[in-house]
């Protein structure tokens, strides 16, 4: 494989890009506005300046990686001729199958067709498309140029050979791919967003405040980032749709999202990204605890 598209120019969809371009893949990177692509290529200029101010990449290195990465409005132009696409769009199924479909649509027969979807069914994606057996899971973990897991999903009629080609195009990354079959959440968020639930309901019956909880699950169990500060990093309306995806899929009561998450992500506050959460992110306060507004 040469040549990869990734559609979506957002936060893991340019960690995406970055990570291929650095490693000498031509990149098409898609987005449906200038401003978004824009947006997503100063992202990773930035995040290749902090390697170079660290002396992991020179700066000739920055420049070729950068050069490597081609920026399209237009999916059918991105697409053409591209040995992986790669949706990088926000987790709601409706917006994943119509982008299957028309990459299906677009895309040459043998294009292999994955989604870095975190929680959605692979096998539903695939039922989109004529060609199920190209279809994966490529589940990166953010921020993508740092973290080493791939978590790589195989829908049910996903054959060996896209499989196998997979995981080694991760290797090839420098990424640790784990394979892990189609059930919702996979694994690393079967496990995770049930522990960020219960500290958001830990918070909300009045346990223990912000900080406390955070403090106890990184001093506590070892935890380079509290659930709550995490939370917000992921994106709380990101959350919310990973732990409704399960809820749907499993209808076990134990993954049905907090009250306190859906107020907070219908409130707007949705962590890094609007820059309040369960911290607020603003400059002056540079993520200060908010306040003690979220026990009942």
């Amino acid at each position: 494989m040469k040549t990869i598209a990734v559609i979506g120019a957002g936060t893991m969809g340019n960690g995406i890009a970055h990570v291929f371009a650095q490693n000498g893949f031509q990149v098409h990177l898609i987005d449906v506005s200038k401003e978004s692509l824009d947006k997503g290529l100063a992202t990773i200029s930035k995040n290749l300046d902090r390697m170079v101010a660290k002396e992991k990449i020179s700066e000739s290195d920055k420049e070729g990686t950068l050069n490597n990465i081609t920026s399209f409005t237009a999916l059918k132009s991105g697409v053409s001729k591209v040995d992986l696409a790669i949706e990088a769009a926000t987790e709601n199924v409706t917006i994943k199958l119509k982008i299957f479909k028309e990459l299906d649509e677009v895309c040459d027969a043998n294009t292999i067709l994955a989604s870095n979807t975190s929680s959605i069914s692979i096998t539903q994606i695939a039922a989109a498309t004529s060609r199920p057996e190209k279809v994966i899971g490529m589940h990166f973990m953010n921020p993508v140029p740092i973290m080493k897991l791939v978590e790589i999903i195989r829908g049910y009629s996903t054959s060996n050979e896209t499989t196998d080609a997979i995981m080694e195009l991760s290797k090839k990354l420098g990424k640790t791919p784990t394979e892990v079959n189609d059930y919702p959440g996979f694994v690393a968020n079967r496990i995770l967003m049930p522990m960020i639930n219960e500290a958001i309901e830990t918070l909300h019956h009045g346990v223990a405040g912000v900080e406390e909880i955070d403090t106890v699950m990184k001093l506590g169990m070892a935890h380079p980032m509290g659930p709550l500060q995490l939370a917000d990093f992921i994106g709380l309306d990101v959350c919310l749709s990973i732990l409704n995806v399960m809820y749907d899929g499993f209808k076990n009561p134990k993954y049905a999202p907090s009250p306190l998450l859906v107020n907070m992500v219908m409130a707007g506050k949705k962590g890094v990204k609007s820059g309040e959460g369960f911290y607020d992110y603003s400059e002056s306060r540079k993520a200060e605890v908010v306040s003690d507004q979220f026990t009942k």
